[in-house]
């Protein structure tokens, strides 16, 4: 069984189709959500919906928790400018299945979470070793930071797909992973990101809100990086 392990939607649906798309092709059946369906973009509600006709089990992110209340960023005033307008274009129905996320998964020795082992919503991975790893894990999958990884530590796994609506590592394209039994891979897929830009036109969104879109980046138009460690000390 093939499946697709998706991150950072952040509410961009044309990226999500051309993903959503992408993995059908390549036979994935199944579809896992690593979390942040929610923020930046200007279609929460749609996103959800294609996610719950696809029956996608979501892992509660970061910004879908500030969706539904639970908290405000601390970090930015620009994210929750976003959430407010996104709060007032989701319905009752869209919150109820998003709140219905869980905070992890485990299948078997396969974990699966936003941020990382210590914090599940907001621990940005930025500096990979086996340390990060949850005991008993022996592929680890988290979200968040937007950059695409996939690092062998032995015979242990690291996977962030990267991001599907936002990415963040100086490539536009959309971003997720496949799951085999005995492998993982990851992919890029273009998608029509003017369009993703016009209805972000349309919703009122600035500028600086989308143009980081065209060259893979932050709000802001900074680029990250993910640190491989394969021997602590070094």
């Amino acid at each position: 069984m093939n499946i697709a392990i998706l991150s950072d939607v952040h509410s961009n649906f044309t990226a999500l189709e051309a993903v959503l798309e992408d993995a059908k092709k390549r036979g994935c059946q199944q579809f896992l959500s690593l979390g942040d369906i929610a923020g930046y973009g200007a279609e929460p509600g749609e996103c959800i919906d294609l996610l719950q006709q696809h029956n996608v089990l979501n892992v509660m992110g970061n910004h879908d928790s500030y969706l539904l209340g639970h908290t405000n960023c601390p970090r930015s005033k620009v994210v929750n400018d976003i959430i407010a307008f996104q709060k007032s274009v989701v319905t009752q129905p869209q919150l109820d299945w998003l709140s219905k996320s869980i905070p992890y998964l485990i299948q078997d020795e396969d974990y699966f979470t936003h941020g990382g082992w210590d914090n599940y919503l907001d621990q940005y991975l930025y500096r990979i070793s086996e340390s990060v790893f949850p005991e008993k894990a022996k592929r680890f999958f988290t979200g968040h930071t937007h950059v695409q990884v996939l690092a062998h530590f032995g015979d242990r796994l690291y996977c962030n797909p990267g991001s599907v609506g936002q990415p963040r590592d100086g490539d536009p394209r959309a971003a997720y992973a496949i799951l085999h039994n005995d492998s993982v891979e990851v992919f890029r897929v273009a998608y029509d990101i003017d369009k993703t830009v016009s209805t972000m036109k349309s919703a009122g969104f600035a500028e600086n809100f989308y143009k980081n879109l065209y060259i893979g980046a932050q709000i802001g138009g900074r680029i990250d990086s993910v640190s491989i460690i394969k021997h602590e000390g070094i």
